[in-house]
């Protein structure tokens, strides 16, 4: 647990550290961290996560450490995000009053995560994260690495130009269901006269009421274009002279300073527990399906082992009981993918309901699986050829329904839910394709028999 001593350690310097007048808030913020890391910790050391689950999920493994470490610092993280060519890197810039972030009048010069300390702010607490352009041409993956970038960020800037476009919107939408806390950004401002301004102000505020605040709606230059100024030489000569003008951030920088002054240990608070939330479940559904994967393969593996043995056994009724024993260790075997051991004794209980419930709705496959034996009986085992790929396959589908009903049973928790093991089995069989199974078990079955059932 080295990580959440560490993190309950940077807590208690973050309570000392919280405004006086904001105690109770900062002590709710305490405890959202420190709830949302040990569930990180817990998630970073549970053993019970198998090894395939943690190994598609490695990068978001390397996530939880990146954000411990986060925590470690004290860091709050502001990243931008908008359309290529918006001046994302050029905003960020002249936040930091120095040239950190690549710019380039060529389209996507931000390829990667780039992220810098703002050290006029908080001690360098504050760090300021670069992402790629959400349109780039044939950008799908730098796009995506924006939205994670931006989905682990306390703060986002969603940096535009104009009114917001079609894709902007619907990322500022997707922005906002991640629950991010968000400052739309209208960037070059110096291209509109004074009622111009206005109206688009006034147009974006009205566009992004239902999710943001009219503050949190803001109007920069961060790179005004220059302006032409005629000086005057000491013989009355005149001549024109380009004149860069500052960045116009005032409006932003206020925005910020509030925000994170009030909010910002809140928001990593928040925005962490938000991901150990998301990745505790993503974790959750891996599982469910890997243990799925693999039950769907052990029932297989049974379905064939038993259709064998009713098919090849000539002796009546000596296959039934074969095939019972073999369901049994199917049980058992499935039991141990969801870590629930059974006994033979506790198997063979489980068994008896299944059965029930299968017998009363398939009452054509016992009836069928009856006539067979009778045949064998009859002519003393000479019509088990006849009968043996028939019988083999309804075995084999008996076996899979079996199984099913018994990895249900186990996915809920040793439990059939509250609609009870008939509904279980009604839904089971009215979601599976008989003829198809059957068709496969046929083609499998016939397989193993003409190789000698290897």
């Amino acid at each position: 647990m080295k990580i959440w001593n560490q993190v309950q350690s940077a807590l208690s310097r973050w309570r000392l550290t919280g405004r006086t007048d904001r105690s109770t808030d900062t002590d709710a913020s305490v405890q959202h961290l420190l709830a949302a890391n040990k569930n990180l910790a817990t998630l970073l050391e549970d053993s019970s996560i198998p090894p395939s689950v943690r190994a598609e999920l490695s990068a978001e493994f390397a996530e939880i450490e990146r954000i411990s470490q986060k925590l470690l610092n004290e860091e709050i993280h502001v990243a931008v995000f908008g359309r290529v060519g918006v001046g994302k890197s050029t905003l960020l810039n002249a936040l930091l009053a120095k040239h950190a972030f690549t710019t380039s009048p060529l389209h996507g010069e931000t390829r990667v995560e780039a992220r810098e300390a703002w050290d006029l702010l908080q001690d360098g607490k504050v760090v300021l994260i670069d992402t790629p352009g959400i349109d780039e041409l044939a950008g799908g993956e730098r796009e995506e690495l924006a939205r994670k970038i931006s989905k682990r960020a306390d703060v986002i800037l969603m940096v535009c130009e104009g009114d917001l476009t079609r894709l902007e919107h619907e990322a500022l939408l997707e922005l906002v269901k991640m629950g991010r806390s968000i400052v739309l950004v209208l960037n070059k401002s110096d291209r509109y006269n004074d009622e111009e301004l206005h109206l688009l102000m006034e147009r974006l505020r009205e566009r992004t009421a239902e999710w943001l605040s009219p503050s949190s709606v803001v109007s920069v230059s961060a790179e005004p274009r220059a302006i032409t100024v005629i000086r005057q030489d000491q013989a009355g000569n005149e001549r024109e002279e380009k004149r860069q003008q500052e960045p116009d951030i005032g409006d932003l920088k206020h925005v910020l300073w509030e925000l994170l002054e009030k909010d910002g240990k809140s928001l990593a608070a928040l925005n962490a527990a938000l991901f150990a939330s998301d990745l505790d479940a993503e974790v959750a559904r891996r599982i469910v399906a890997a243990r799925k994967s693999v039950a769907e393969r052990i029932i297989r593996s049974y379905c064939i082992t038993k259709s064998l043995l009713v098919a090849v056994n000539p002796v009546p009724l000596a296959d039934l009981l074969a095939a019972a024993g073999t369901d049994v260790a199917m049980v058992i075997h499935l039991g141990e993918v969801y870590g629930i051991r059974l006994s033979r004794r506790e198997a063979a209980r489980l068994l008896l309901t299944i059965s029930a419930q299968l017998l009363a709705l398939m009452s054509a496959y016992w009836g069928l699986n009856l006539v067979s034996s009778a045949l064998k009986i009859a002519s003393v085992g000479l019509s088990a050829a006849l009968t043996a790929t028939a019988q083999g396959a309804l075995a084999w589908y008996a076996t899979y329904l079996t199984g099913r009903m018994a990895q249900t049973w186990f996915a809920k928790g040793k439990s059939w839910g509250s609609s009870g093991p008939r509904e279980v089995a009604r839904k089971i069989i009215a979601s599976l394709d008989r003829d198809a199974l059957i068709r496969t078990a046929r083609q499998d079955l016939a397989s193993r028999l003409e190789s000698g059932g290897k």
